[in-house]
């Protein structure tokens, strides 16, 4: 399966009726996300591999978990996933749920790591470029 989605992956009839239909399967039917805590400049890690063994995930929570293995802002998730915002919060908040993923406001990554990223930044404001 293809985790980066196009704008034909969307759109099937001439109303758009079928436009959220990969989407709301996606999220199983949910619409909204049980956290409220994640904006578009939340951080997020994978947690060790480990803890990956023989869980069964939906094939855009493993890309989410590959692409958190460095620190990614959520707004950078959704814009590697080609997904909606809310659609990337709701794969989020499940993987957080299941120790998977861990999320960070900005400011307490930079104070661990001793002050401000200039590289994160710089992602950030890439990844809300591309939204």
């Amino acid at each position: 399966m293809n985790a980066h989605w196009s704008e034909e992956d969307f759109e099937y009839g001439d109303d758009g009726a079928d436009s959220m239909v990969r989407p709301y399967t996606i999220t199983r039917g949910r619409t909204t996300s049980e956290r409220d805590d994640l904006t578009l400049i939340t951080v997020l890690s994978t947690v060790q591999p480990a803890a990956l063994a023989g869980r069964r995930l939906q094939p855009e929570h493993r890309v989410i978990l590959d692409r958190c293995r460095y620190p990614a802002a959520v707004a950078e998730v959704a814009a590697d996933l080609n997904l909606p915002v809310s659609v990337t919060k709701i794969l989020l908040g499940d993987l957080i749920a299941q120790g998977l993923l861990t999320a960070r406001a900005p400011l307490a990554v930079a104070k661990v790591s001793g002050g401000v990223d200039l590289a994160l930044l710089t992602a950030v404001r890439d990844g809300l470029r591309r939204l």
